[in-house]
């Protein structure tokens, strides 16, 4: 069974680099994401369902390190997408104001569960057959009642917990990047908010209209570039929001 997980990891690992590369700001490529993810997760569950571990050791190791590759990648994607749609689409500033805030709240996860992140951060060993040995719980141990609802064959009381701290680093590490480039771009963006402050342009069509237009540009090669930063101008432009247009266009 080992190897059997080794090479999931592996597969997964190799497949997802393709997304783990992209940038990120696209819906289609972080719905990519959690698609992969949640196809290797669904094997290693199946391993699990039709196999035993060797010892408690290997155990420990698949809920401590190897799951959370995968289940912490998992959580990464659904949280940007999340974010995605959430984020505003205003000025620069509302832009930091809400990533700020999202960091503030992650940042509130690694204070409110402090003693199991520095465990974990300093490879603490001494717990771990109560974190990460199924069946072996310490309620007082356990700071998220979520536990009690998951999947016993498949998860331990802190398998999720891993997971999550994962996740979060990512997250942490994506939002500052966006926040830095709002820095690189303030300059850029408010000359460019000057000139589209002084257009007086609307769209009196529907909302609908202007995405298909928007796809139908990109799609046809009349206009080079992303699809995002096309819809972005027209939002300026028109002065409205267009939502999440990929979603809307798959409905058409």
């Amino acid at each position: 069974m080992d190897s059997e997980i080794k090479k999931i990891i592996e597969a997964y690992k190799e497949e997802i680099q393709v997304i783990d590369e992209s940038n990120l700001m696209e819906f289609s490529d972080v719905e990519r994401g959690i698609q992969i993810s949640r196809k290797y997760l669904q094997k290693l569950r199946v391993i699990l369902r039709n196999n035993e571990f060797k010892d408690k050791k290997h155990e420990i190791l698949f809920f401590k390190e190897q799951k959370p590759i995968i289940y912490g990648k998992l959580k990464f994607y659904a949280k940007l997408y999340k974010y995605l749609i959430q984020k505003p689409r205003g000025t620069n500033k509302s832009k930091k104001a809400y990533i700020d805030a999202q960091i503030k709240l992650l940042q509130d996860y690694y204070y409110e569960n402090s003693e199991f992140c520095k465990y974990y951060r300093q490879n603490g060993t001494f717990l771990d057959e109560f974190y990460f040995l199924r069946g072996n719980d310490n309620v007082g141990l356990i700071s998220e009642t979520s536990h009690f609802y998951t999947d016993e064959e498949f998860s331990t009381s802190h398998d999720n917990a891993v997971a999550k701290i994962m996740a979060y680093d990512l997250l942490i590490i994506h939002y500052k990047n966006e926040l830095n480039n709002l820095k690189k771009h303030k300059r850029k963006n408010t000359q460019e908010q000057k000139i589209l402050d002084n257009l007086n342009l609307n769209w009196t069509a529907n909302k609908i209209d202007l995405i298909e237009l928007t796809y139908a540009l990109i799609s046809t090669g009349a206009v080079k570039g992303d699809i995002k930063d096309l819809a972005t101008l027209f939002e300026k432009v028109f002065d409205t929001d267009l939502g999440n247009y990929y979603r809307s266009f798959l409905k058409v």
